[in-house]
């Protein structure tokens, strides 16, 4: 039953080895998980396979599109070779201001600050997700203050530029990746906000300059629009219809789903893959397993 609902995987980060920075995938894990699909699966660009999911006709079979969010080098260093090596396919959803050098990405702070030696109480293990769930609520300046508090009780400053596991890709690296044919360049946004924060002018703005931003400086077509944080509450009905007037064809989110075809391709759900998915969950999660035990919870 589930060969005729696509599969959307949504990846983040990734480092060397199975030692580091636990929530990204290695390398390792990464080739062993594009095997799978290889073997198992098609992996198309996400572009054809919304365009499957808006055909009369059923899509095809068992297939993947790979997702990457934000922006992050790290994607060029360790996951491009694999697709290269796999000849497989990607949308990379990046940031723009971020690409651009002005800021580093607000999550990735107070990830960065939770790391730190004698976290602030809000930041300690077990807090981390109901803070950034406060974050979330915020408007971007007062969430912003609230960081630069944080980090203020803890007596360190965030610095001014992303440390390495954090820092962006160039535009330079992006058109390698895009000049490649294996990667199309997505929008993220200019600055990550959750859209429910935001007027609709400001909302309007991360969608159309964001776009022109990447279109400019790549001399591409940004097709894709990926939602910040992404889930159903994140943004409004108002927002879909933003998105398609500045022009994408399709939007994804965060929200775990297997779409099929007719699916409203501008909330497009997806698989999440992160360091802590092991093999067996992972085979869970694309075999459909996990989409069928969630709708018998």
């Amino acid at each position: 039953m589930s060969a005729d609902m696509a599969r959307i995987l949504m990846y983040h980060n990734f480092r060397a080895t199975e030692e580091e920075w636990p929530d990204a995938v290695a390398v390792a894990a990464a080739r062993t998980q594009l095997a799978y699909l290889r073997d198992h699966f098609r992996v198309i660009p996400l572009t054809r396979l919304v365009e499957q999911l808006r055909s009369p006709t059923s899509i095809d079979k068992n297939t993947v599109a790979l997702t990457v969010d934000d922006g992050r080098c790290n994607f060029c260093e360790f996951f491009f070779p694999l697709l290269k090596e796999f000849r497989m396919p990607a949308t990379f959803f990046v940031v723009s201001s971020f690409i651009c050098g002005k800021d580093w990405i607000w999550t990735d702070k107070i990830l960065w600050l939770a790391r730190q030696p004698h976290a602030h109480e809000e930041l300690q293990h077990g807090k981390l997700d109901l803070f950034f769930d406060k974050m979330n609520r915020l408007r971007p300046d007062v969430r912003n203050s609230r960081i630069d508090e944080v980090a203020a009780k803890m007596k360190i400053s965030i610095p001014k530029e992303p440390p390495p596991e954090y820092a962006p890709c160039s535009w330079a690296q992006l058109r390698e990746l895009a000049d490649s044919g294996l990667v199309e360049i997505g929008s993220h946004s200019v600055t990550h906000p959750i859209f429910s924060t935001l007027t609709d002018e400001e909302s309007w703005s991360e969608l159309a300059e964001s776009r022109s931003q990447i279109e400019r400086l790549l001399g591409r077509r940004v097709s894709c629009f990926c939602f910040p944080n992404g889930k159903p509450s994140d943004f409004f009905p108002k927002h879909l219809q933003q998105v398609q007037d500045a022009g994408y064809s399709s939007a994804v989110m965060t929200h775990f789903g297997m779409p099929r075809r007719g699916a409203d391709e501008y909330v497009l759900p997806r698989i999440g893959v992160s360091g802590k998915t092991d093999l067996i969950s992972f085979m869970k999660y694309v075999d459909g397993v996990e989409y069928y035990q969630g709708l018998l919870r």
